[in-house]
């Protein structure tokens, strides 16, 4: 499954060019901050299996106005690495891979 391109990011990790995207609204669950952050990694010229990585933070734009810390290009660039050592193959084709960030992430009530 690949990404859309309007609204992904480019961003280079050890050399290899990668596209990644963290939807502008949140899920239901998200918006009430139930459920944790997440964005999607694809590799940028060979799309293959898709990176979803759950994050340990509310999304930013939940409806509670809980206090949120942006996902930043270095948090992508870590999940991507630590992705790869667990066995992420961006350019092989399959369903998605996800990798778990969540521990630590407490849902409003």
């Amino acid at each position: 499954m690949a990404l859309v391109r309007k609204g992904s990011r480019r961003i280079v990790v050890d050399g290899t060019a990668y596209r990644w995207r963290l939807r502008g609204r949140p899920t239901y669950l998200q918006g009430l901050a139930w459920s944790p952050c997440t964005f999607a990694v694809e590799h940028a010229d060979t799309p293959g299996m898709t990176l979803v990585v759950t994050t340990d933070r509310p999304h930013s734009s939940n409806w509670f106005g809980r206090e949120a810390e942006p996902v930043l290009p270095s948090d992508v660039a870590a999940a991507v690495r630590l992705a790869l050592r667990k066995g992420w193959t961006p350019t092989a084709p399959g369903s998605a891979f996800h990798l778990d960030e969540s521990a630590g992430f407490t849902p409003s009530n």
